[in-house]
């Protein structure tokens, strides 16, 4: 909304064109920095994930090693759906930081 408000702003008949559209870049940096940080986020969400699965894969890797092929299959369907709940249950936290971060739903 702010965004918004702001780029309307900008539009003054008295401005030149490339006054007005400095104004609106400078109005987006905002909503850009925010989609950077909510990026970031995301992708360190997804490279725990990734490290969660390869600890999954690995020790399917040495269980094949070992020649334990009984179980090896189901523990490993077992690892990465715990791995998967582990992560469900991070993302409130994970949508919690960006909120505090952004001051969304702050009064």
């Amino acid at each position: 909304k702010a965004y918004f408000q702001c780029a309307h702003d900008c539009f003054d008949r008295r401005r030149k064109f490339e006054e007005i559209s400095n104004c609106v870049e400078n109005c987006s940096i905002p909503v850009m920095n925010a989609n950077q940080l909510v990026e970031n986020e995301m992708a360190k969400f997804q490279e725990m994930m990734n490290r969660s699965l390869v600890v999954c894969q690995d020790k399917f890797e040495q269980a094949k090693l070992k020649q334990i092929k009984t179980g090896a299959i189901n523990e490993l369907e077992s690892c990465v759906d715990r791995a998967v709940q582990d992560s469900i249950q991070l993302l409130p936290h994970v949508v919690d930081r960006l909120k505090n971060t952004l001051s969304i739903g702050r009064i």
